[in-house]
Parts: structure tokens; sequence; C-alpha cells
């Protein structure tokens, strides 16, 4: 009896401890990922947007992966891959958003 309550406790002392369904809904992402589309970035807009861009480029992606060349993908297939990897790599919109500007002011399609 006493095993059986111990699982319980904890799973609700450590739900506490975190902050409870508050931290669940502050962790998701800060914005949806329609709002991030191809469409939506200009990167003529702010020439430095594209430097942050590559630095995070270069500083986050090769933690994990080879680089590719930016003209390897077109500019939708970077769209989804970088929104898909600010899910898996827990991205901050803002990285995400200058990241996918550099990527698509460097490609070459």
């Amino acid at each position: 009896m006493m095993k059986s309550c111990i699982f319980p406790a904890f799973t609700l002392a450590t739900i506490l401890l975190t902050g409870g369904p508050a931290a669940i809904a502050q962790s998701g992402p800060e914005e949806t990922p329609a709002a991030e589309s191809a469409a939506d970035t200009d990167p003529m807009q702010d020439p430095m947007q594209i430097v942050r861009g590559a630095k995070a480029w270069n500083e986050t992606c090769s933690r994990c992966h080879n680089l590719r060349s930016p003209s390897e993908l077109t500019d939708e297939e970077w769209d989804v891959s970088v929104t898909h990897m600010r899910v898996r790599g827990n991205l901050p919109a803002s990285d995400v958003r200058d990241i996918l500007a550099f990527l698509q002011a460097s490609n070459n399609q």
C-alpha cells in the first residue's frame, strides 16, 4: 500500500515544485510557427538580422549538424527545417527569424 502511494505523491510534488501548469504553458513556443513562415521574413528589412542569423546558424546549428550550404535547400524547405528545429532545438523565436533571414538571403535559388 505504501509503495503505491509514493509514485503519485512524487509526481504531484514534482509538478508543484516546477511551477505546475503555469510553467508548462510558459515553456511552449513564443509564437506560432505560421507567424514565422518564409513569406513573413524579409531579409532586406534589417541587414543586422542577417548578421545575427549567420552567427546563430554557425554557433547553434553546428552543435549537432554539419552545416549545409544555404543553396542546398529552397527557401520553403529551409522554412520547414528551421521551424522543425525550433521545436527540437528549443530555439528562441528571435534566433529562428534571424537564422531564416540569413538562409534566405544567402540562398542562390
